[in-house]
């Protein structure tokens, strides 16, 4: 028993619903790293998981935020060959850094769009022989709605228009239902986002639908609900030590129900050392996005480019 308040497609998938009919699951292991590729492909089956059809890849790692030198290059190079599978060949990007740069823990989009390589306004002044290897980037962390009183997804639906970009790119943080998943896990998605939903405050999406273009998502789970975390600790004692007899199972699911939707319902929950986390997360997540976007530089050439 336990709460389904997470963004994470991984964390709907469960022993009884992993071969219903439209869901392709596929992981392997490469080291301690764990990579998983799960398809939607049916109405029924997004039905069911309640996410979108689409295609969602996860890389977990559980010393994410703490890489060493090679590990890092493992992780910025399984990034770059997840966002590159979902991109367009060709034609401009425009990625978009959701979250409130003020709020530490909703900021990740923000530090990401920082340290990308932008290229559109670079491009006409470059020899023939760059330009050809350099792809179009632009670049903007609108902020949120209560700063600028104008959805994001407008904002995007605008910056479309004008830019004309192949595809769009949403990088944001995330919402877990376990605790272990906070920067641990990123999840790579071509359904696009609904920023805020994580944490039900929903808004107006970034969607193929609402701008008209492929969106990729890009994001890691940085909160966790506090109810979900005491609606586990509840569901492990009432397991673990036989607190309810069998055939009580409605009063059960009655108990984790109230503590689950108390004053708890509303309160997140991140870890105290947030800011040197996201950091973190954004400089290796900055790579592996820097190297899809531009494949044809050497990742050394790269960061000369960078501002």
């Amino acid at each position: 028993m336990r709460g389904f308040r997470t963004d994470l497609a991984m964390e709907c998938i469960t022993e009884e619903n992993v071969h219903i009919e439209g869901v392709q699951v596929n992981t392997h292991q490469i080291g301690d790293i764990k990579h998983t590729r799960i398809r939607i492909d049916s109405e029924s089956a997004a039905e069911a998981l309640k996410r979108k059809c689409g295609q969602y890849i996860t890389v977990e790692y559980p010393d994410l935020p703490r890489y060493d030198t090679e590990k890092k290059k493992l992780l910025v190079k399984l990034i770059a060959q997840a966002v590159r599978t979902l991109l367009p060949e060709e034609g401009d990007i425009l990625v978009v850094g959701l979250g409130n740069r003020n709020v530490t823990a909703d900021a990740l989009g923000t530090r990401v769009v920082e340290r990308l390589l932008v290229t559109r306004h670079l491009r006409q002044a470059m020899a023939d022989e760059l330009r050809t290897k350099l792809r179009g980037v632009s670049a903007i962390a609108p902020g949120v709605l209560g700063l600028t009183g104008i959805e994001t997804a407008e904002l995007a639906r605008g910056l479309v228009a004008h830019v004309k970009p192949a595809a769009v790119i949403a990088i944001d943080a995330l919402a877990a239902f376990e605790s272990e998943r906070i920067c641990t896990t990123i999840q790579i998605t071509d359904t696009g986002i609904e920023p805020g939903s994580g944490v039900g405050n929903h808004r107006l999406g970034l969607t193929a639908e609402t701008l008209g273009v492929r969106v990729i998502a890009v994001g890691v789970p940085m909160v966790v609900y506090a109810s979900t975390i005491a609606r586990d600790a509840m569901a492990r004692l009432i397991n673990e030590y036989g607190l309810f007899e069998p055939g009580h199972e409605e009063a059960t699911e009655q108990l984790l129900r109230q503590v689950s939707e108390g004053f708890l319902g509303d309160m997140v929950v991140t870890p105290r050392e947030i800011d040197e986390l996201v950091l973190n997360v954004a400089d290796l997540l900055s790579d592996g996005i820097n190297q899809a976007l531009q494949p044809a530089i050497d990742t050394d050439t790269l960061h000369t480019y960078m501002h």
